[in-house]
């Protein structure tokens, strides 16, 4: 009778922390399967917490002053809402807008011209950007070594206190792949919840008719790249995906972005210049720009009266997740 006690003890405790492992990320029910490979950074709460303290710590930048958050905030869906584009160190301006971080464990490529190919290394990006945070991994390294606070965290975490360039690497990406919205009103209405009002519904079906061949639900993207007829940048001369591939074919072609959490992640585009989402819209039905590599989605221009746009953004609206902008889970992390 001990020995069986015994194993049943055993056993509970095991299946408390296989639930606690499902806890730390969960697929949405009716979602598609995560293209993340897990099994080559398992998730831990201690590794989560080191990625969200490194998250909001400038001690990645060369000069102690701009974190990941500084561009990626929570409340407006881990984008920025104060300017077209990024800001870095010494008002440095970059060259795009921060793209809103959410739901990152369904994507392959990142950057708006997909640039980056894993999520492990995707922070490399801005980290090293001259125009951002103007820093190398390895001093970013050395830093976090020299830092006292920062050795009991990696300990907790990878059971000894040396910080490397590829455990501070994965340990923010562990954290950026708990940030999942899927806590819509429009999620709700999915689950029969909630019930959407008649100009919500008007709104779903020219979304449906007009704009779901690129933002497909659940989440509201393709996460491919096209080119959405947005006229050439003459100061920035930005032509997307073309300076990854180098193929004309690719020209003008941008990240498709979630549409997710829209209402908060303003200035909109790769360029951040449209403010409003009626700005938006009124692009997609006057503003497109004919060219070779325009995407062939767009090539019938989109007919919507007033009263259609205003349901348009009704819909639209319905895609914000409060929950996940102010989940407690997601912010500030004070160090111990």
């Amino acid at each position: 009778m001990k020995r069986v006690f015994i194993l049943t003890g055993v056993i509970v405790v095991l299946s408390a922390f296989i639930i606690a492992k499902k806890n730390l990320f969960a697929v949405p029910k009716g979602w598609p399967k995560p293209v993340y490979n897990f099994s080559k950074n398992p998730l831990t709460s201690e590794k989560i917490a080191l990625g969200r303290i490194l998250f909001y710590d400038p001690i990645l930048s060369l000069d102690n002053s701009i974190s990941c958050a500084s561009c990626h905030a929570q409340y407006t869906a881990f984008a920025h809402v104060d300017h077209q584009l990024s800001h870095g160190i010494f008002d440095s301006i970059g060259n795009r807008n921060s793209p809103a971080l959410m739901n990152l464990a369904w994507q392959k490529l990142f950057m708006w011209d997909g640039a980056i190919n894993h999520l492990d290394v995707q922070a490399l990006g801005p980290i090293s950007h001259p125009s951002e945070m103007a820093e190398t991994i390895s001093n970013v390294v050395k830093k976090i070594n020299s830092d006292v606070k920062y050795r009991s965290i990696y300990f907790q975490a990878f059971g000894d206190s040396i910080a490397t360039g590829e455990r501070t690497l994965k340990a923010i990406s562990q954290f950026m792949l708990t940030l999942v919205s899927s806590n819509s009103k429009y999620d709700s209405v999915m689950r029969h919840q909630q019930k959407f009002t008649n100009q919500e519904k008007s709104g779903l079906a020219l979304f449906e008719v007009n704009c779901a061949s690129c933002h497909p639900a659940p989440l509201f993207t393709t996460n491919e790249f096209e080119n959405n007829g947005l006229k050439l940048d003459e100061y920035l001369k930005d032509f997307g995906r073309l300076r990854v591939t180098h193929k004309s074919e690719d020209s003008l072609k941008f990240k498709v972005p979630t549409l997710r959490n829209i209402e908060f992640s303003f200035p909109y585009m790769h360029d951040g210049r449209f403010k409003s989402l009626n700005e938006v819209i009124n692009h997609y039905t006057s503003g497109i720009q004919m060219s070779q590599t325009l995407s062939k989605k767009l090539k019938t221009p989109i007919a919507l009266s007033a009263n259609e746009k205003v349901d348009l953004v009704a819909f639209l609206l319905t895609l914000t997740d409060k929950q996940f902008l102010f989940n407690p889970k997601f912010g500030y992390l004070k160090s111990k």
